[in-house]
């Protein structure tokens, strides 16, 4: 079975909206996209090239999908991104999606009936495995029904007190090790996680 990675850029408060750009999503009067890319730096840009290093397909919701789908077919040759782009632009990918007409993006394609059961489906074909990038309420309805299997977080050093959040109420109880955690020269901690069974409980001391 092939597992699902979700890779996030994450604020102290747990804010995952729009970090990239100012314009990426304004909804909910949102403004302080961009929070990111003061923090930029080789170390981040090593994470990146480490995770898109091994055979992968992308799992995206449709807010994510239109975004990814406008910024990398329009990459210019020469441009440092040129890679990720041409990898992004031939890998397969999977949406979220309510108009699969539209998936106009090379080697698209829309799940088919409810997400959950048509990612247990995905996740049980033959295929590389899956990664996520943003695409916050996919995500949570993810967490809610128990599929995601590796947290791959970068945890940014601001709080933003508003925007999407990644985690909501509704996420499945379950436990994750840690299995990485590196700090970059401007203070964002870059982070790997496995899914590590039930979350386990106890008392301290007479509480028991």
């Amino acid at each position: 079975m092939r597992k699902l990675t979700v890779s996030a850029f994450i604020s102290l408060d747990g804010v995952i909206q729009a970090p990239g750009g100012p314009r990426e999503d304004l909804s909910g009067d949102f403004r302080l996209g961009g929070w990111i890319v003061p923090y930029g730096d080789e170390a981040i840009g090593g994470y990146v090239q480490e995770l898109l290093s091994k055979p992968f397909e992308l799992l995206l919701g449709r807010c994510t999908y239109d975004i990814f789908a406008a910024h990398w077919p329009q990459v210019p040759a020469g441009s440092p991104s040129r890679g990720i782009a041409d990898l992004f632009n031939s890998v397969r990918k999977h949406v979220a999606t309510h108009r699969p007409k539209t998936l106009e993006w090379q080697n698209s394609h829309a799940l088919e009936g409810g997400l959950a059961d048509a990612l247990r489906v995905l996740k049980h074909d033959d295929g590389a495995d899956l990664l996520t990038f943003g695409s916050g309420n996919m995500v949570r309805q993810l967490f809610a029904a128990g599929l995601v299997d590796e947290l791959r977080l970068l945890v940014y050093p601001v709080i933003l007190g508003r925007g999407k959040r990644l985690f909501g109420d509704d996420a499945a109880a379950c436990a994750f090790r840690l299995v990485q955690s590196v700090e970059t020269s401007r203070g964002v901690i870059i982070t790997r996680y496995l899914r590590e069974g039930e979350v386990r409980t106890g008392a301290f001391g007479d509480e028991g």
